[in-house]
């Protein structure tokens, strides 16, 4: 059975709209695809790290909606 895990990084621009992009793993394959624009790529090393230098330049996405979480 083949075992396929999904996580997202997500990030708002600063007009307020959120940015995704997820990573799908497929055994020791990472994918990272942007809901936002399409944008698609494999990233065996750091994909959320990947994910998020998309998102900031791309889309000028760098809030973390987590930081905001966290300060209550």
């Amino acid at each position: 059975m083949l075992e396929i895990n999904t996580s997202k990084v997500s990030r708002w621009d600063h007009h307020g709209r959120e940015h995704v992009v997820r990573v799908q793993r497929k055994g020791a394959q990472r994918t990272i695809r942007c809901d936002t624009c399409g944008w698609r790529k494999g990233a065996q090393f750091l994909p959320w790290l990947k994910a998020e230098e998309h998102l900031a330049e791309a889309h000028q996405a760098t809030v973390d909606p987590t930081e905001a979480q966290s300060d209550r």
